[in-house]
């Protein structure tokens, strides 16, 4: 199960963020979509089938919404926050760049 949140906009559509574990840090998705069924469900199409979204204890930021509006696929990632609180000054990926890449050998 993901970590994340959700927000509605005017327009009734919905920016659905998740933190999912990749590697040894973790990415943030970011989903845009009409509602948060269909965000879910835009994961899943791309082969991340065990993504559930359990309440909003991590929406998204009004930057990463401006991010993922601006973005045309709606569908964008970047590396997770550490866990000590450093955050990343990274810019956002489009999803077909994660999906592309192979995952790191421990």
């Amino acid at each position: 199960m993901a970590a994340g949140g959700f927000c509605k906009l005017p327009n009734g559509t919905v920016v659905v963020a998740l933190n999912l574990p990749y590697g040894s840090a973790g990415v943030r998705v970011l989903v845009h979509a009409q509602n948060r069924a269909r965000a879910l469900t835009r994961l899943r199409n791309l082969g991340l089938r065990a993504i559930y979204l359990r309440g909003n204890a991590e929406p998204p930021t009004p930057d990463e919404i401006t991010a993922v509006l601006h973005h045309p696929d709606g569908l964008i990632w970047r590396t997770a926050a550490a866990d000590n609180g450093v955050t990343v000054n990274e810019l956002w990926h489009p999803i077909r760049a994660l999906l592309r890449r192979p995952t790191p050998q421990a």
